[in-house]
Parts: C-alpha cells; sequence; structure tokens
C-alpha cells in the first residue's frame, strides 16, 4: 500500500469516492450502549451536500501549534518535570481510500492518565490526577500523511453504562481536513488489552475486522530504548474499510 502523495502532474480525480460499506459500522441504536438510546436519530437520516463556505472555510489551530503540542508527556508538566506513566509513541499514516497519505492534516488526541482518569470537572472517577499531565495535544501531517506524538499509556476505567462496565484503554482522535466542516473522530486501542472484546461500545461493532482497525499494533522496532514503546495506528478517511468514525456512524 503506497503512502506516498500523488504526483505533481497527474490529474486530480474528480469522480464519486469509493462508496462506504454502511454494514461496516455499528447500528445507530444500540441499547447495551445506553447513551446511544438518547443519541440515535429519531427521524430518517438527510443527506446534505457540503456548502462552499464549509469546505473551504479557516480550520482552528494549522498555524498555532506550540513546540510541545506533540509531547503529552511534557507539553503541562512543570520545569524539569513529566507525565507519570508507561512512555510510548504513537505513530502511523492519515491515508485516502486508495492508500494515499494525506498531507497536512491537523490531527487532536486526548485521553485519561496512566491512572485512567481525565483531567476535567465532571471527572467521578477516584483514581487520582497527575499534575504533569494534560491528556491532550496536537499536530500536522507531514507530506506523506505521516504523524506522530509521545505520551503515556493511558489506564482503564469505570464507567456508569452497566453495573460493572469498564472502558479498554484508549486514545480519542480528532482529525480536521482543510475546511471547518471536515472533522472525523475515532479512539485507538492498544494490541493485546483483554478489555476491548468485553466493553459495551466496543461490541456494538459486529465486524471483527473493523474492531481491529481500532487496535494499534505494538511496534519493538520503532521504540526508543530504555525510553519508550511504540505503537502504529493508521487511520483510513474513506471508502468500503475506512476507520470507524463516531460523528460519521451514518456513512455518506
Amino acid at each position: 500500500m503506497t503512502k506516498s502523495r500523488l504526483p505533481a502532474n497527474r490529474t486530480p480525480e474528480i469522480g464519486a469516492f469509493f462508496p462506504r460499506d454502511r454494514n461496516w459500522h455499528p447500528p445507530a441504536l444500540t441499547p447495551a450502549y445506553k447513551t446511544s438510546v438518547l443519541r440515535s436519530p429519531q427521524r430518517p437520516l438527510l443527506s446534505l451536500d457540503n456548502t462552499l463556505s464549509e469546505l473551504t472555510g479557516p480550520v482552528f489551530g494549522h498555524n498555532i501549534l506550540g513546540e510541545l503540542d506533540n509531547d503529552l508527556i511534557h507539553n503541562f508538566a512543570g520545569p524539569g518535570k513529566s507525565a507519570i506513566g508507561p512512555r510510548i509513541l504513537v505513530y502511523g499514516c492519515l491515508l485516502d481510500e486508495r492508500g494515499i497519505g494525506v498531507a497536512g492534516a491537523l490531527l487532536e488526541v486526548w485521553q485519561a492518565n496512566a491512572g485512567g482518569r481525565y483531567r476535567h470537572k465532571k471527572e467521578t472517577y477516584l483514581a487520582p490526577l497527575d499534575p504533569n499531565f494534560g491528556g491532550c495535544g496536537r499536530t500536522i501531517t507531514g507530506e506523506d500523511g505521516s504523524y506522530c506524538f509521545r505520551t503515556i499509556q493511558p489506564g482503564p476505567y469505570p464507567w456508569p453504562n452497566g453495573p460493572n462496565d469498564w472502558r479498554p484503554a484508549h486514545i480519542h482522535f480528532s482529525i480536521f481536513g482543510h475546511g471547518f466542516a471536515q472533522r472525523l473522530i475515532t479512539q485507538m486501542y492498544f494490541e493485546g488489552d483483554p478489555m476491548i472484546w468485553r466493553c459495551p461500545i466496543v461490541r456494538t461493532i459486529n465486524d471483527r475486522r473493523a474492531i481491529e482497525g481500532l487496535i494499534a499494533a505494538l511496534d519493538m522496532e520503532a521504540t526508543i530504548p530504555m525510553d519508550a514503546r511504540a505503537y502504529k495506528f493508521d487511520i483510513v478517511l474513506r471508502g468500503r474499510r475506512s476507520t470507524l468514525f463516531e460523528n460519521r456512524i451514518e456513512g455518506n
């Protein structure tokens, strides 16, 4: 699968995108995932074309990245300090449906700390906060669609869905394109985590291959010796086997 961009002398394709496989995504209404009952549409879906302003409007953040925005270990830490937890490197490539890298996309990430707690005023989990971990960062994809950031591996945490439901360790991804309305959201899980298959959210997905597409592979060849393990996570934006996105369940 090539990760290079289209040659400069190639005429851009303007035909229809590969169709999205609606069976690849879970149904909008899945009662075992309780909040889907209120979130799921109550009326037939409408398909609307984007307006010119939506396609060409501004995108926040592309020109204001800080030096440590892609280093969650240090971007909220005090001088000489760092976040607590297993240090990891997450890398991969943002791809279109043809396997071609998408350059210049803004990736924002957020996650719980190593104990499974978010830095949020409404957080109720009893795990301690890490004063040197903010839990969020961002980066821009390179010319070949590649991205990379450093962080700590988040912990699992309980949530009030059922009497004893836990979320597996995961990192949230938000992907911005080159227009205001071009935003997709997904989650990344970790290879070997047995809690993935127990999660009520994950179990709304009918195809095991779709779930496996959300699991980052441990890459020992890319580790930083005596520092951080590495996980590889490619994101496919469109097509029959796109990465599952939380805000595009209906498909287009």
